[in-house]
């Protein structure tokens, strides 16, 4: 038996690199062998599993850094039977590889915007005439990085050997303590794990709309370890409200909660239990 599963490719990607510690933790713990099947997208990775394409995919969805992934969140509001069954925290380390030979030559840098968004004081401070350019992930215009000496890329130290494309400089995020959450989706929920996300949006926006559903959190003296505000896409400032803690489900205090929520919520989404693994690297 093997499983199928989906990540943000193309090679050489941080989701690749993930998928991979995710695969090797698999097997060492007896699961089935693990076959990965890049995507050129997050949203269409993790709809690989709506689909029944995959099995699994794994996908970002919070930086140290720069905040949440906000296509991950929305896909996973609008894919109801995408459930989280692992969370995954990747150490993240960004190069800047160019063929140039020099930072002068530079005049166009391309890379995620998540990764972007992580290296802008260094971009800022040491290339700050340079044109950014977003693309899908961190390597996807590695390829074209051999045809253009003045253009450049933010990728990982893995991906320069993959690609064997030279780094013009190393540890370029503006903090050293940069690291990103993956989650892994599935059709199938678990009932195991220590942490638990949901979402909801309110029937109405009045004052105190939020405040009842969160104060049955604490009448039950459940912890928020996390609370995300997206746009419903509705209507201005009508909102989605994510929240993760660190409770199991099948506890009988997080069960009154989520009985008690309906009452005040307009749609209550349940995205699984789930334990949390650093990945070594």
């Amino acid at each position: 038996m093997k499983l199928s599963l989906a990540y943000l490719g193309p090679t050489g990607t941080n989701s690749e690199t993930v998928a991979l510690a995710y695969a090797n933790w698999l097997s060492q713990n007896d699961q089935p062998e693990v076959v990965l099947s890049p995507y050129p997208t997050i949203a269409l990775a993790a709809k690989a599993v709506a689909n029944q394409e995959v099995d699994l995919a794994v996908v970002p969805v919070e930086n140290s850094i720069e905040g949440s992934v906000a296509i991950t969140l929305d896909t996973l509001w609008q894919l109801e039977q995408l459930k989280i069954i692992q969370s995954l925290v990747l150490p993240i380390s960004h190069a800047l590889l160019s063929c140039s030979l020099s930072w002068q030559e530079i005049k166009t840098v391309y890379s995620h915007p998540q990764a972007l968004g992580q290296c802008q004081q260094w971009l800022e401070q040491f290339l700050p005439s340079v044109k950014l350019i977003p693309t899908n992930s961190t390597t996807e215009a590695l390829q074209y990085l051999r045809d253009d000496l003045t253009a450049a890329a933010i990728a990982s130290p893995r991906a320069a050997k993959l690609y064997n494309i030279p780094i013009l400089a190393d540890h370029i995020n503006d903090y050293p303590d940069n690291c990103t959450r993956f989650w892994v989706l599935s059709l199938n929920p678990t009932t195991k794990g220590s942490y638990l996300s949901l979402a909801f949006s309110l029937p109405e926006n009045a004052p105190g709309a939020l405040v009842k559903p969160l104060q049955i959190f604490a009448r039950q003296g459940i912890n928020l370890s996390k609370i995300e505000s997206r746009p419903t896409k509705r209507s201005l400032g009508e909102y989605i409200f994510f929240i993760d803690i660190e409770r199991n489900i099948c506890n009988a205090s997080l069960q009154t909660v989520l009985s008690e929520l309906s009452e005040y919520t307009e749609v209550l989404k349940i995205f699984g239990n789930y334990d949390l693994l650093t990945v070594q690297l």
